[in-house]
Order: C-alpha cells, then structure tokens, then sequence
C-alpha cells in the first residue's frame, strides 16, 4: 500500500504536522476535521507559513507547490482507511481521544500506527481503546511545529519495538529530534514545563511580580528564549489546565493543583493567543 499520513484535527498543531510532513517527505497528507471551517483556517494558516518560508529563502516556490499539492482536506473519518500512519491531533480532551481511537481501530487497516499528539493523556489508556496496542503511541510535537525540532515519542505499555522504530524513522524524516519516553502523566515535557508556567502564574496572583517581570527575569535571567507566562498564552491557558489536572490525578501530589488565576482566567475566556487575551492582549 502507498504511504498516507492522515492528520486528524486541523487547529494550530494539526495543519503544523500536516505541514511538516508534506515539506520535509513526499508521502501525501490528509487534514481530517469535523469543520469545514477549521479545515479552511488549517489551509491558510499553512499557506501562510510556507509563503513566509519562500520568503526568507527556506523553501523555493516549486517547493511550497508541491508541499500544497501533498495536503488533502476531508470531514469524514474514513480518509484513514488509506493511512499507514494516523497522527491524532484533535483537543486535549480524553474522553474525545477514547472514541477517536476506537472509530479509528475500526476504519484504518489492521498494520497501520495509530499515533496521538496529546501532551499529558496515557498512551497505554489511548491504546486499551483499540484492538492493536502494540501499534498505538504517542507522537508529542512542540508548537509551533514547523520551528520546534523536538518529537516526545511515548512507548505505552504494549507498543512494540517495530512501532517505536517506525516512528523514529518518521522523526527523521522530517529533520526533526525525537526522544523516546515512557507512559507517565506528563511524560517529561510537560511534567518539568507545566509546574513552572504554574508557578509564575502564582507569582502574579501572589503579586511578586507583573507577567512581564516575571517573563523578564526568565528570559534575560534564565536564558529562555520566551517567559513562562507569554509560553501559557501560546500553548493556550485552557490547555494548561486541562495538564495540570491530568498530572495532579494521574500522580496524586497536590502540587501539581491548578493556580486559581489560571483557572480563573480560563473561565473568563482569557485563554491566551487564540482568544486575543491571557496574561498579556493581543
């Protein structure tokens, strides 16, 4: 069968995997939402981001055709049933990711790897929803995904050796690092990131310092390239949430609790950059 990525979801993170995959290799990529109209931003948010590339030189306009001419829009789940490698980028949500996998064990061919991007959900709960276990892993990219060279590969407790390499290889492809992790709450990324972002956002609540001081003192001090709470808004505030809470119940240490401005903000709608408000407007 000829290779097909399918990308399930078509927000910020699906239409970046998308992306890569139809930049960096000539397997053809289906972009699968319920919305048409998440379909439509996810092909201009692309278009967008390859035209700043032809730009700057990265990639030559033949390239950025050819890149476009790979991607393929669809609303209907059985795009998969052509899929060597499903790559599920849908809303952090478990419950959501539960039926997906089971929809997509039913639909996409008995060999193919059923991948996830969530960023703190068990892959070996993920996987216990389809019939292949072995085939199901975690597949975390950093955001935003055209830039971030990182790939968190995460072994459930049934992924078998053959899927991890696959997936390795996949990585490469792309010109892009992976790490290969096992199944714990958070997994590294997000267990060592998400109780800083949570922190800061006490520091404001507590008031030891504004959002931007605090930003300054672990850019100019710490030499991140970008503060804590600017990461929040871009990572989204919501999302940060929905980890935190992940990581407080799957590893039952009260310090992992959810700042209560965090919550807050979430509750007003403040969610960051793709609300136009969080700890900073935009």
């Amino acid at each position: 069968m000829r290779e097909r990525v399918v990308v399930i979801g078509a927000g910020q993170m699906g239409s970046g995997i998308a992306q890569v995959f139809a930049v960096a290799t000539s397997i053809p990529v289906t972009m699968v939402d319920v919305s048409s109209d998440a379909l439509a931003r996810g092909r201009a948010s692309i278009e967008k981001s390859l035209a700043r590339s032809v730009e700057k030189g990265k990639l030559d306009a033949p390239g950025r055709d050819a890149a476009l001419n790979r991607i393929e829009a669809s609303q209907d789940l059985s795009a998969a049933s052509t899929a060597t490698l499903v790559v599920e980028a849908a809303s952090e949500s478990a419950e959501l990711k539960f039926k997906l996998f089971g929809d997509l064990d039913a639909i996409a061919p008995s060999d193919t790897i059923l991948a996830t991007n969530t960023s703190s959900i068990s892959i070996t709960e993920i996987a216990g929803r389809t019939k292949r276990p072995d085939r199901v892993i975690g597949m975390h990219f950093m955001n935003p995904v055209p830039v971030m060279r990182l790939v968190e590969v995460i072994r459930g407790l049934a992924t078998s050796d053959e899927t991890t390499a696959n997936v390795m290889s996949y990585v490469e492809q792309l010109g892009k690092t992976a790490v290969e992790v096992n199944d714990f709450p958070g997994f590294v990324s997000n267990r060592v990131l998400m109780p800083m972002i949570n922190e800061a956002a006490y520091c404001v609540m507590e008031g030891v310092g504004t959002a931007e001081a605090i930003d300054k003192v672990m850019t100019l001090g710490m030499n991140h390239p970008m503060g804590p709470l600017a990461l929040a808004d871009l990572i989204g505030l919501d999302t940060c949430v929905s980890i935190l809470e992940v990581l407080q119940r799957g590893l039952g240490d009260p310090k992992y609790r959810a700042c209560p401005l965090l919550k807050k903000y979430v509750a007003a709608g403040w969610l960051g950059r793709k609300s136009g408000r969080g700890f900073y407007t935009y």
